[in-house]
């Protein structure tokens, strides 16, 4: 078996999909094959919560770094912290030597956003496709998952349209002067991003009906955006040793009949697809044998797994748990593709049946909940933090609030000046907060985006608190209350950390742990979702991967959570009201 997306490979090519559907696997193999053919290579991780060190075994940094023995391969993390740091000074050094010091601690405020973050991460990422590296032959792009790369990939585009109107003034990036500095640099990097001959997009999906759709609609926007150089790659295709192992020949029939159902946007694609692999990538060996077909041949001989301990509870006792308190707010975070909206779902879902209303929302730009829900019940209310919305309603805001004291000539001005893709930031972050504010009165959850791309929104509720708290009078703390320290009321507000058994989901749910923890947010419960140790399977490459379950299993239980919840693998998707009520009802309530 050969792979088309290594035959002719372009000089630039991305790996995005939805998140958990194995795009760091996949792209660090491209690049490994790449390197092993004699190239120099460049590896580029554009996500927040980048996972290469531990795939990889090197320690990142936002220079290019040389992994030991992979020939000429390099990988760089766009860290996003490191990147705003180095974007501020560059903002602030082009300021004119008599600027007032009024006028630099103004713009040293407006450069403290998170937008500011974004968009110097986006500035490194542009400097790699505006023609200044010279010294590889092949960048990979290991990308954030789906819906914060479309975000990425569109900022070009945004920019541009925005500084060709706004010849001065300030945004919340600095002095438009300094920002049409960047002008060509975007101009460039859209060009080599729109061109076949240049870059080429990777999407990968699992063979799995949300994964398939997502990629769907990636392509679709990619189009959009004139990038249609695209390719499909199908991760973790399974086929069952013997179809009598009723639990393998579900795994195999479900993902037969996901590809026979591929969403039109994507039968025209050139298509790959990658078996199961029993072992997960980690390690230079691994990721070799991921793209080699001989590479694993699972032997007759089944390992053997220690007895599973299944008393660990149910996501129903988790439900009763939280039902108890009457209301407030419930977050559910974790690596993108370990189920964080099913469970959300099924925790509101689950709320309802106990006889609470309930808001469930999201700030998922790939938001799925309706699909995943399939229908509506009284005392339910399903929506999304949707950014062109929530920009439209608050660029009309500010625009009626400063009617009052400017003339037409200056709500023009501030019209073109609220343009800035930083405005949808600020945006997501007042509607985020208004959400927030609900769970005083009653239940509110939330499905979050992927592990980055929340994390981004948490700075920007950081940054907001410190702006609000340096402005508040001081004689008169008691009366100040931000989203801020909502989140960190452990009465008010319940983290849910969501991870597969596997070693990447529950490193990064650690991290974000750690980080949530640094921001004085203390997780209340984790839950494991997905697991096949309680089902018995029969299959050498299933229990081969069982193995790595159960040492997960027993990291997160000893050392990591303070409470856990288990959630087994269905043969059925959890998809619909009927199946997500049925995982929240209480065993003492089934029939």
């Amino acid at each position: 078996m050969t792979f088309g997306f290594l035959e002719h490979p372009t000089r630039f090519l991305f790996f995005t999909g939805k998140g958990g559907v194995g795009k760091t696997s996949v792209a660090c193999a491209t690049a490994l094959a790449l390197a092993d053919r004699g190239n120099a290579v460049l590896i580029v991780s554009t996500d927040p919560a980048s996972n290469l060190d531990e795939i990889l075994g090197v320690p990142l940094s936002n220079q290019p770094v040389s992994v030991p023995n992979a020939g000429r391969l390099q990988v760089l993390n766009i860290d996003p912290t490191v990147a705003a740091e180095a974007y501020r000074a560059r903002v602030q050094a082009q300021m004119a030597p008599d600027t007032t010091d009024a006028a630099r601690k103004k713009v040293e405020e407006e450069l403290s956003g998170a937008c500011t973050t974004e968009i110097a991460a986006f500035d490194e990422f542009a400097g790699r496709l505006a023609g200044t590296d010279a010294t590889h032959d092949y960048v990979v792009f290991d990308t954030a998952p789906t819906g914060h790369t479309l975000r990425l990939l569109s900022l070009p585009q945004a920019w541009s349209g925005f500084l060709e109107v706004n010849e001065a003034g300030a945004s919340c990036l600095g002095p438009h002067s300094g920002l049409k500095l960047q002008e060509a640099r975007f101009k460039q990097a859209m060009d080599a991003l729109r061109d076949p001959a240049a870059t080429t997009i990777i999407l990968v999906a699992r063979p799995e009906a949300g994964a398939l759709t997502e990629a769907a609609r990636s392509s679709e926007e990619l189009n959009r955006l004139g990038l249609s150089n695209q390719r499909l790659v199908i991760n973790g295709v399974f086929t069952a040793a013997d179809r009598a192992d009723t639990v393998a020949a579900s795994i195999e029939d479900l993902g037969k009949q996901a590809i026979r159902a591929l969403p039109e946007p994507l039968k025209a694609l050139p298509r790959d697809d990658i078996p199961l692999r029993p072992i997960e990538m980690l390690g230079l060996s691994a990721l070799r044998s991921l793209l080699d077909p001989a590479a694993f041949i699972p032997s007759a001989a089944l390992p053997q797994l220690p007895d599973f301990r299944s008393d660990l509870p149910a996501l129903a006792h988790l439900i009763d748990q939280l039902a108890a308190d009457g209301r407030g707010l419930i977050m559910v975070m974790g690596k993108g593709g370990v189920g964080k909206t099913t469970i959300a779902a099924a925790i509101a879902l689950g709320l309802v049946q106990r006889g609470h209303t309930v808001h469930l929302s999201t700030t998922d730009p790939a938001a799925h909940l309706a699909m995943t829900l399939g229908g509506e019940r009284p005392g339910l209310r399903v929506d999304r933090i949707d950014p062109k919305v929530e920009t439209e309603r608050y660029v009309e805001k500010i625009m009626k609030e400063r009617s009052r004291e400017l003339d037409a000539a200056g709500l023009d001005l501030l019209r073109e000046d609220l343009r800035s893709p930083c405005t949808e930031e600020v945006a997501v972050f007042h509607a985020f907060s208004h959400i927030v504010q609900e769970a005083r009165s009653a239940f509110v959850v939330l499905d979050t985006a992927p592990t980055g791309h929340t994390l981004l929104l948490m700075d920007a509720t950081g940054a907001y608190h410190r702006q609000i708290t340096r402005q508040v009078d001081t004689q008169a703390p008691g009366r100040l209350v931000t989203p801020l320290m909502r989140l960190q009321d452990p009465v008010y507000t319940h983290v849910v950390l969501v991870t597969l058994a596997e070693t990447t989901p529950v490193l990064q749910a650690r991290a974000l742990q750690d980080d949530l923890r640094r921001a004085k947010i203390e997780p209340y419960a984790w839950v494991i979702n997905k697991s096949l140790l309680p089902l018995g399977t029969r299959d050498p490459l299933l229990r081969q991967r069982l193995l790595g379950e159960q040492k997960q299993v027993d990291l997160v239980r000893k050392s990591l959570a303070k409470d856990v919840f288990f959630v087994p693998w269905q043969t059925t998707p959890l998809v619909g009201l009927a199946a997500l009520e049925e995982l929240a009802i209480a065993q003492d309530d089934r029939g």
